[in-house]
């Protein structure tokens, strides 16, 4: 796997963490990077010496210089930092490609806004809802809105190399990469109605219980979603009466019962230890995972024996490695002849068989890039996300109305193949047979169940490029636990670096783990696709956690630098201060400011006239700040509290502060920026008619991918398709 990119260089023309983390994927996957020198690598991460090992984890297996032709530039993350890319590029032998990864797209009223992780997370809609109920909104630990740019950029970029012509621009801005995981809540608000609701801690539509309880020796992470689970997890703690009430019937109405739930659910867990209740769960099929904590993790004999840790900067000390394993068949396949920049994939022919949303943003990128993406349904199993309704009487049948779904599936064709029937699965072996790409997020040993697995798919088609993407991956001792986007985020450590100390572990969104999967999925496509002439077909084996693993590494590896478990500071981080979330005029109205450096700073005291703040000795470093944070906090929200939010952020960002109004995601669909870069567009659909669709969150050329067809209604293509078969 590590040489499947050889022969690409790669040279990062900045230190961003965004442009460093696309730049280490291409290393992981054997091209040769040439990493960028300068940078603070102490304000990055948990800062300090903890900043620094993140930094080298960031650059691991990339060099200093490197001799011979450069295939991309890798540029960003402002017009300052993408002008050094051009110019690079433009010097560089070979004619390189350049990834421009900026914060925002040119266009708009953020178009020049000084970028964070931390105001990222405030528009995008992701922090509104973690909190308590009564607020302030919680800004995330981490990079993570830096990280989903660095793969948006890694599997933009690779799509553009494989063009022919190939592309020679790629656009990605860390807004829209992010908008991954609030775009189908923003879609289904404008379209369906409702809005945004923080209803507390482990507390987020549509799911409850969807939170963390204490066992006897640990914790773990207990998501029922559907009736059966629900009555599952009643049995499991001896309540099947529970089951019967009403007032619990839909997990909507128990989301509004939380607190009588919780009193309810929590004590029977504290009488078995974690192991027990997730074998018990196993049983009861109900979705309940040990929650490992970041000291733990790497000691897990299941991520252990995956290599799913291992040293990275000449020291013993573990950091996540790439979240897939490959296993290559060979021998060496025909190469896939590309097409150009506008449609990358188009003659490469995906078989779909995955549901919800990991799998489906996995072959909808590829759809997007071109490719023929096939989705397989029946009537007995359709997509999960057209919802769960026995009753599809009526006119349209609900099924056809879930805009989640129809977000998700565009692009795609449909075919009604029921894999429990002979003939169904007979076709689809012929849909399998002449695939080049295979995607199923099935749990664990379903499909070898049906007659589908790596043997079987192999034999009808050696050169195939199949991704297996489970929780847990495909075998060890917790691959067979059921999941959902919430259990993966509760195995990945995240809960135990995100909120404050005397909050239980606690998830920052009700399924964070789903759209990164699929990311990572898509990621593992397009390398492979590059690597089938010299390597043959692959069997990839993703496993959901694992990809999360990514966006906790600066925590993993800030715990192993320090005495005790890691502190839990809400908003407020060590690399940077003051961070703060604080009230605006409006009732639960809310700004974000993210004070990252010097320059902030001086204009923070400019706009909020606190002479003589910035000649202060103490005030001159975050830990300093830190120490006056409280202090701080309150000038601020003195000061926003007489504004809107929004004009707020207006005025400190033209003083050069990163601030960000805090938006809910039933405003994302009109926000002024998403709509001036033309991330919002409309399609048409039987059922629907004119509906919101998020565009793809990359641009080849000066172009996004074309939106051609809408999301299948069931079985759409079917004759179509067999007929081609």
């Amino acid at each position: 796997m590590d040489s499947l990119l050889a022969g690409l260089t790669v040279v990062e023309a900045s230190r961003g963490v965004a442009v460093r983390y696309c730049g280490r994927l291409f290393a992981q996957l054997g091209a040769t990077v040439v990493r960028a020198e300068g940078g603070d690598d102490q304000a990055i991460g948990y800062g300090g010496e903890a900043g620094e090992a993140y930094g080298r984890w960031l650059d691991q297996d990339k060099v200093a210089t490197a001799a011979g032709p450069v295939d991309l530039v890798i540029a960003g993350q402002d017009a300052s930092g993408v002008a050094v890319g051009e110019a690079l590029a433009a010097g560089s032998p070979g004619a390189p490609a350049l990834l421009a990864l900026t914060w925002f797209h040119p266009d708009g009223p953020y178009g020049d806004w000084r970028g964070t992780d931390e105001v990222i997370l405030a528009l995008g809609g992701l922090a509104y809802a973690f909190g308590e109920r009564a607020g302030p909104p919680i800004l995330a630990q981490g990079h993570g809105p830096q990280v989903v740019a660095g793969i948006v950029g890694f599997n933009a970029a690779q799509a553009a190399l494989l063009a022919r012509p190939q592309a020679r621009r790629i656009e990605v801005n860390v807004f829209e990469a992010f908008m991954c995981l609030t775009e189908t809540g923003a879609v289904s608000a404008l379209m369906e109605g409702g809005g945004s609701v923080r209803l507390g801690v482990n507390r987020f539509v549509p799911s409850y219980p969807c939170s963390s309880y204490r066992t006897a020796d640990g914790w773990v992470g207990v998501t029922a979603l559907i009736p059966a689970q629900w009555r599952g997890l009643c049995g499991m703690i001896g309540r099947p009466d529970l089951a019967l009430e009403r007032r619990f019937t839909t997990t909507l109405e128990r989301l509004l019962l939380a607190d009588e739930v919780d009193a309810l659910v929590a004590p029977p867990f504290l009488e078995r230890t974690t192991a027990e209740w997730v074998a018990i769960a196993g049983k009861a099929r109900v979705p309940v995972t040990p929650m490992a904590d970041l000291t733990e993790l790497p000691d897990v004999p299941h991520w252990r024996d995956r290599g799913a840790f291992g040293p990275f900067d000449g020291s013993k000390a573990p950091a996540p490695t790439m979240p897939y394993r490959m296993t290559f068949t060979g021998p060496p396949a025909a190469a896939f002849a590309a097409s150009g920049p506008a449609a990358p994939l188009s003659g490469l022919r995906v078989a779909d068989f995955t549901m919800g949303w990991a799998g489906p943003l996995c072959t909808r990128t590829l759809a997007d890039l071109g490719a023929d993406v096939v989705k397989v349904e029946s009537e007995a199993h359709p997509d999960w996300w057209r919802g769960w309704e026995t009753d599809q009487s009526g006119d349209p049948p609900p099924r056809e109305t879930k805009f989640n779904f129809i977000a998700m599936n565009r692009n795609k064709r449909g075919v009604y193949l029921d894999l429990s029937t002979p003939d169904g699965l007979a076709r689809a072996r012929t849909l399998v047979a002449g695939a080049d790409v295979m995607v199923e997020n099935f749990a664990a040993g379903v499909l070898e169940k049906l007659g589908l697995g790596p043997s079987e798919r192999r034999a009808l088609n050696p050169d195939l490029i199949a991704v297996s993407m489970p929780a847990f991956g495909n075998g060890g001792p917790l691959s067979g636990i059921r999941a959902y986007g919430s259990t993966v985020e509760q195995a990945s450590g995240m809960p135990f670096a995100n909120g404050h100390d005397d909050w239980p572990p606690c998830l920052q969104h009700v399924a964070f783990g789903d759209p990164i999967a699929g990311l990572y999925a898509a990621g593992a496509v397009l390398a492979a696709i590059r690597g089938r002439a010299r390597k043959g077909g692959v069997e990839v084996d993703l496993a959901q956690v694992a990809c999360l693993f990514q966006f906790a590494a600066d925590a993993l590896i800030a715990q192993q630098l320090h005495d005790g478990p890691l502190p839990r500071t809400g908003s407020a981080r060590p690399r940077a201060a003051p961070v703060c979330v604080v009230a605006g005029a409006e009732p639960d109205s809310w700004l974000a400011v993210a004070v990252d450096g010097p320059e902030a700073w001086r204009g923070l005291c400019d706009v909020l006239e606190m002479e003589g703040w910035t000649e202060s000795h103490a005030l001159a470093t975050p830990a300093g700040r830190n120490q006056s944070a409280r202090i701080l906090e309150a000038e601020i929200a003195a000061w926003s509290r007489r504004l809107d939010p929004g004009e707020a952020a207006a005025r400190l960002q033209a003083a050069g502060v990163p601030a960000a109004p805090v938006q809910r995601v039933d405003a994302l669909g009109y926000d002024p920026q998403l709509i001036a870069g033309g991330f919002w567009a409309e399609m048409d659909r039987r059922y629907v008619g004119r509906h919101l669709m998020p565009a793809a969150p990359f641009a080849l050329d000066g172009a996004r991918p074309a939106l051609i067809r809408p999301s299948p209604t069931l079985g759409e293509h079917t004759a179509e398709v067999l007929a081609e078969l």
